[in-house]
């Protein structure tokens, strides 16, 4: 099955960092990386890839990963968290800064971004993904929990009380986060725009369908309205001048 349409904006970016180096490999830092779900394969596509983690258990989970795959080498794993950026990797050193379910989670998401930005070579992009708020007030009120609904309406954050996540976005608070922080979003598009709210029982019973619903996916990920609903919005920024 081909990339969605994050892992194809993704791509093209680092195409273009490569081009930028001369044919070099792009450096890409993973903040919040895990357990490399993101770096393995960015790293066996040929970048060179650190990753900033707080959580040891995960970062263990990389090594293991990064051996078993054959690419340790092209991965650098650091320990901290995402505000101490500027403590931990060289200013201006990455071509690429990913950061996909990290800004939901992190006590300032200003601080996080504006590290994030300090990290950024000359022409580099950012890349977030965060949970939509839309998205997480419609799938309650669909499932018949309208006080959640409400909640998640009403409350500055997005969120219920008993969640873990910090808070949700939209497409309008996440532009604004990113172009306070001096960047200019070149790409805004949903994930998960149909694929989850199609029951897998439906496409079972037709052949190809599965891959028909991807191929709709790519092609609506940056149309609003579907975009504004997707479960998750991923944005593409670059530092302005």
């Amino acid at each position: 099955m081909r990339p969605d349409a994050v892992r194809l904006a993704l791509d093209a970016e680092l195409a273009a960092a490569r081009d930028r180096r001369g044919g070099e490999a792009p450096r890409v830092l993973d903040v919040g990386g895990g357990s490399g779900v993101l770096a393995v394969p960015l790293a066996a596509a040929g970048c060179v890839v650190t990753v900033v983690e707080p959580n040891p258990n995960a970062l263990a989970t990389l090594s293991r990963r990064a051996e078993d795959a054959g690419v340790a080498g092209r991965i650098t794993a650091v320990q901290a968290d995402s505000d101490a950026l500027g403590q931990v990797v060289d200013g201006g050193s990455a071509d690429l800064v990913v950061a996909h379910g990290v800004l939901e989670v992190v006590d300032d998401p200003k601080i996080t971004v504006a590290a994030m930005v300090g990290t950024l070579a000359a022409g580099g992009a950012l890349s977030v993904v965060v949970a939509n708020r839309t998205a997480a007030l419609l799938h309650h009120a669909i499932a018949g929990r309208l006080a959640e609904a409400r909640t998640v309406a009403d409350d500055p954050a997005g969120r219920l009380p008993s969640e873990q996540i910090l808070r949700r976005f939209d497409t309008d608070s996440l532009t604004r986060l990113l172009t306070d922080g001096g960047l200019v979003v070149e790409l805004l598009q949903g994930q998960g725009v149909l694929v989850d709210l199609v029951p897998g029982a439906v496409l079972q019973q037709e052949p190809g369908a599965e891959q028909s619903l991807a191929e709709l996916e790519r092609r609506l990920a940056g149309t609003a309205p579907l975009r504004d609903i997707a479960s998750r919005l991923h944005a593409v920024a670059r530092r302005s001048g």
